[in-house]
């Protein structure tokens, strides 16, 4: 029998994050701060690796790409968030779904690709000083970027693909606060059993593969560094490596635990809470801990401000 895959759904409702009043006012405003601190940090640090020629390195010639990417991560779900926090009735087109799955996916799984080029550009500078200039040019570096945009976009395709072709033709109650495959597939009318596999298998390419990058670049990091004579210097590298890490692992741990494994029919609240981590916290972290605590950028920042 030929499977019917008229969609019949027009429309989505979120549940959200709360169902309480009072608890939505007060998430209300921690995530138009977390919002405006991501929009500014990032801006800022754009606008910063922009105007400096003496941060027109490799290092921040990938921050810019992973500030602009982190700033379309979370422009794609927060201010939806925001808005609906504010409203009973919290709705999304299919069609406005669609987008919004397509473009976090884009930006997120490009996130992912771009922290795995910046660990492997750390490696480098780290731990073969002396040929850095010669491995990291500038055409290596814009295929890197590229690269990453590339995967980020091919990974898109398939999940959004094999996601949106599934027929919703019955309930259309999100148990979630914005779109992403893991909470689609449970309102799903057909068997979800290829397209899981499908999700998991680019999760493989764009989360474990990235991950795995970065835990060799960084153990090689930590390596070097333990044999060099400067305490100050070992310590500055430690101190620089470990919040990496603490970014890393919030990003990855949470987007693995919701995107590689088996799919349940029921959205909890600690599926919902750990969304909020690589969809909303993240992309907050990223310009502080890659960035604004750097003396390079603030260097700039002072030199921009005395202009």
């Amino acid at each position: 029998m030929g499977e019917d895959n008229r969609t019949s759904v027009t429309e989505f409702i979120f549940l959200g994050l709360s169902q309480d009043p009072q608890t939505q006012v007060l998430l209300f405003f921690l995530f138009l701060f977390i919002y405006l601190l991501t929009v500014l940090g990032n801006l800022l640090i754009i606008v910063l690796i922009h105007s400096d020629p003496r941060l027109h390195t490799p290092m921040y010639f990938f921050l810019r790409n992973l500030s602009f990417a982190d700033l379309c991560f979370s422009t794609t779900t927060v201010p939806q968030v925001l808005v609906h926090f504010l409203v009973k009735r919290k709705t999304i087109s299919f069609t406005g779904c669609s987008i919004q799955l397509v473009v976090l996916l884009l930006v997120g799984c490009t996130d992912c690709a771009l922290l795995a080029v910046m660990s492997y550009d750390r490696y480098v500078a780290v731990c073969k000083p002396l040929h850095y200039s010669t491995i990291m040019t500038h055409w290596v570096c814009l295929q890197l970027a590229a690269g990453s945009w590339a995967s980020g976009a091919f990974v898109s395709l398939v999940d959004a693909t094999f996601t949106l072709r599934l027929p919703y033709r019955g309930d259309n109650v999100i148990n979630h606060f914005f779109c992403e495959p893991p909470a689609l597939l449970k309102l799903a009318s057909a068997d979800t059993y290829s397209t899981e596999m499908a999700i998991f298998a680019m999760g493989v390419v764009i989360l474990l593969a990235p991950v795995s990058l970065i835990l060799i670049s960084y153990w090689n990091i930590i390596c070097t560094v333990i044999q060099m004579q400067s305490g100050e210097g070992r310590l500055k590298v430690f101190s620089t490596c470990g919040s990496h890490l603490i970014v890393v692992g919030l990003f990855y741990g949470s987007a693995i635990f919701a995107y590689m494994r088996p799919n349940s029919k029921i959205m909890n609240e600690r599926d919902k809470m750990i969304s909020v981590f690589y969809s909303a916290v993240t992309p907050m972290l990223n310009p502080i801990i890659y960035s604004l605590r750097n003396k390079d950028v603030k260097g700039a920042l002072r030199r921009i401000t005395s202009r």
